[in-house]
């Protein structure tokens, strides 16, 4: 250990903890220094950032907050944008926890961890909507705004007893957030969204608040978790409602709270299950689960299953950020032009949304071939009044350049609408 060092904190892992900020970008915080800046003295930047937390001087600086909408309900949340150095200090301490709560995970934790994804944790339901009739569709209050310090630094404590890791996490979590105005809101519980911490910190909690909870005390009863959003599955309506109360009683006891209306008890609706139940349908991680019809591909009759499909909430947000493109206004562009800055949001939203049930990811993304069509109306004056003239003449250009555009290599040109 350095002797002249209260801790004994690898320079090396402050580097790679450095790298990791720097792939991720992201915005300045409240001493408005850019990742871009701050490389511009990147070697007494990073000397001066281990020096500090090495020493034990290492206080963060306030939370820059920023108000970004919510995907329902309208309203905003308020994420919790550190400084450049405060982040790659959280994410060394975050890359010293992970080897040594990572394995300890429950299988069924899905949210912020290597070799798992929302996906996995969808497919994961799905098959477990098919064994069991009844879901719980769990919704916790307000969780990283009332993450409660003391039982956090507890639970972190169980898997490491390092000195510097409890002493900055406790800072990181106390540190003010600075409102727009200048204004400083002390914290006294609670996690920002947005710290590089903040996920490790959350999953740590939930793994003991919940998932070790459930393996020790109703094994038989399975769930996915993905950080605070979790569905748990029952064999019965009467196991369903008691295990409500139960989880409730659990989360209590770690000073959180289920929301009252959006926790629910659905009922797994098919063919098969005869029983009466209002709700049949539950949100999770994007995608829409209620009964559907499904084809029976061996024998190619129809019949109605439990599945997921993108939510008419993502739905909604996709067409929103497709039209505020504003493609029509790009007249100044090509058509290649447009697709290289497309392209790679609608991949993405079909390698996700696409994965189960696709047809209906297909309704959203249709909306850019409407904007291409205003884009060639405008682009050309003489067609601006000639709908059919413009949908041939972009036909055309698809045809000539059918790889342009993502959405046409999923046919998703003239002939689909």
């Amino acid at each position: 250990m350095n002797k002249t060092k209260s801790f004994d904190i690898p320079k090396q892992l402050i580097w790679r903890a450095y790298k990791r900020v720097s792939e991720n970008k992201g915005a300045a915080g409240v001493d408005e220094v850019t990742i871009t800046k701050f490389e511009e003295n990147l070697k007494d930047n990073l000397y001066k950032l281990w020096n500090r937390m090495s020493s034990g001087s290492y206080f963060p600086e306030p939370v820059k907050a920023v108000a970004i909408p919510k995907d329902t309900e309208g309203g905003q949340r308020i994420l919790g944008v550190p400084s450049v150095f405060d982040r790659i200090g959280q994410t060394a301490a975050s890359m010293y926890l992970e080897p040594l709560v990572e394995p300890k995970f429950h299988e069924d934790s899905y949210g912020y961890r290597p070799n798992k994804s929302a996906l996995d944790a969808v497919d994961t339901a799905r098959k477990r909507c098919w064994k069991y009739d009844w879901t719980i569709d769990l919704d916790i209050s307000g969780f990283f705004d009332n993450l409660d310090h003391e039982l956090v630094l507890q639970a972190i404590k169980k898997h490491t007893n390092c000195k510097w890791v409890t002493l900055y996490i406790e800072r990181w979590m106390k540190a003010p957030i600075q409102q727009a105005d200048g204004t400083w809101e002390v914290r006294n519980k609670g996690v920002p969204q947005g710290s590089s911490v903040s996920p490790i910190i959350s999953n740590i909690f939930m793994h003991h608040a919940f998932d070790m909870w459930m393996r020790q005390n109703y094994p038989t009863i399975p769930f996915e978790r993905y950080v605070d959003d979790g569905i748990v599955h029952c064999k019965t309506r009467r196991q369903a409602d008691f295990m409500r109360v139960t989880i409730e009683e659990r989360l209590a006891q770690c000073k959180l709270k289920l929301h009252p209306e959006k926790t629910q008890i659905v009922y797994c609706k098919d063919d098969n299950r005869r029983d009466k139940f209002p709700i049949q349908s539950f949100d999770f991680l994007g995608y829409t689960f209620r009964p559907r019809l499904a084809k029976n591909n061996k024998i190619g009759n129809y019949f109605v299953s439990f599945l997921p499909a993108i939510s008419n909430k993502a739905k909604k947000k996709i067409s929103q950020i497709i039209r505020s493109w504003k493609i029509l206004r790009n007249t100044h562009r090509t058509l290649e032009e447009i697709s290289k800055i497309v392209n790679p949001i609608v991949r993405g939203w079909y390698q996700y949304y696409g994965k189960f049930y696709k047809i209906e990811i297909y309704k959203p993304l249709k909306n850019i071939e409407r904007q291409l069509e205003k884009w060639v109306k405008r682009k050309y004056k003489k067609l601006r009044t000639h709908g059919k003239l413009a949908r041939q003449l972009l036909g055309k250009m698809r045809k000539e350049g059918p790889g342009t555009f993502y959405h046409w290599t999923l046919g998703l040109g003239q002939k689909a609408e």
